[in-house]
């Protein structure tokens, strides 16, 4: 049951990068979408599961959001370095560095696989808890989706890149729930890891989708896009519960 739920994910993900790709010619609202999408997720659905997955502190502190502000300044720190690379090298890209996307969309495949597992694990609990993650993992892997595209086309890469990666994005759910056959992932560092894939995801959306989305076209459309963004997961995440 959870393989064949993970397929519903696998189309949504796909659904999700074919509605980036139709609608290029208002990349400024497209970014906007995004970068409230990547907010919501981050804010309400990573960072609180991973809080509760990996719940010991380290030092006075969550272990979760220690690995969140360590992977939003690894973020920081690849990129920066990345740049002055590509600088010394006299490559042009308007400062964006095509690894950072490849990166980015990678670790949005993680994230689906993470999903895949946690799917076939509450199928494997019983009761209400199967269907409850399912809906997550289906309605937000649209987000997932929109989200892998548009960060891989954003940083300069090819649109084969982009599709080569959407599609690898789609078919994580399905391996993860698979997976779940021969083993479980213990929680700790399932919630170890979203916590700084959270961290990485919000540095993305505050430092490069939104003053993008912004930068040319400054319009109330636009932020209402992110608003809405915000709010979508927010739907999701409480029909979720």
């Amino acid at each position: 049951m959870a393989v064949i739920v993970a397929l519903g994910a696998f189309l949504m993900t796909l659904a999700g990068g074919w509605t980036a790709q139709r609608v290029t010619d208002r990349r400024h609202l497209v970014l906007g979408l995004a970068g409230g999408l990547m907010l919501g997720v981050v804010g309400l659905d990573l960072l609180p599961e991973s809080l509760h997955a990996a719940g010991r502190e380290v030092f006075g502190v969550p272990l979760a959001l220690l690995l969140f502000v360590a992977g939003f300044l690894i973020a920081h720190v690849v990129e920066r370095l990345l740049a002055v690379r590509q600088a010394a090298h006299g490559a042009e890209n308007g400062g964006r560095v095509p690894q950072v996307g490849l990166t980015a969309a990678a670790a949005m495949v993680g994230h689906s696989l993470a999903d895949g597992v946690a799917l076939g694990a509450a199928f494997q609990v019983g009761g209400g808890m199967g269907v409850a993650v399912a809906l997550a993992v289906i309605t937000h892997d649209f987000a997932d989706g929109f989200n892998t595209y548009t960060l891989t086309r954003l940083y300069g890469n090819e649109r084969r890149k982009a599709l080569m990666m959407l599609f690898a994005d789609a078919v994580a759910p399905v391996v993860g729930a698979a997976s779940t056959l021969l083993f479980t992932l213990p929680e700790e560092p399932l919630g170890a890891y979203l916590g700084f894939f959270g961290g990485v995801l919000l540095y993305l959306a505050a430092a490069e989708i939104l003053p993008e989305a912004h930068h040319e076209h400054p319009a109330l459309s636009t932020l209402m896009c992110t608003v809405g963004g915000v709010a979508g997961i927010w739907l999701v995440v409480g029909l979720a519960d």
